[in-house]
């Protein structure tokens, strides 16, 4: 089966992403099919490569970057909500006049469109938020 999450919470304002990040590797490891994760509202905070979390809890930003990585599973975020929120990747860094990216691969910046896409190409399209 091809599957799909949509992540609106924050890593460590709400279970939700942790429980995403579960729910990915657990169906990867059954052999389902991860389309792609899409961030979205406070979800976007997600992808921020500045994330530190002290050592004794779980650092989802990398959790959900090794994932991408390992499995070629696209990672996208809104660009709107990302760019509201302060996250930008180079291209965006440098359009605006910023000093640094917080966005770095394998997430990637993209619009509500490929989340309409995604969910056209999957079975199921999960949806974890607060």
């Amino acid at each position: 089966m091809r599957y799909a999450i949509l992540l609106l919470a924050a890593p460590y304002s709400h279970q939700a992403s942790h429980s995403a990040l579960r729910f990915a590797r657990a169906l990867l490891a059954r052999g389902h099919t991860l389309e792609g994760v899409f961030f979205y509202h406070e979800g976007v905070h997600n992808a921020a490569r500045l994330a530190a979390p002290p050592q004794d809890e779980p650092h989802l930003v990398d959790g959900w970057a090794a994932l991408g990585e390992a499995h070629g599973v696209p990672l996208q975020v809104c660009i709107a909500a990302a760019l509201r929120r302060g996250l930008l990747d180079e291209r965006e860094a440098r359009r605006h006049g910023k000093q640094g990216a917080s966005v770095e691969a394998p997430f990637e910046l993209t619009g509500l469109g490929q989340l309409v896409d995604l969910g056209l190409r999957c079975d199921r399209l999960i949806t974890f938020g607060p």
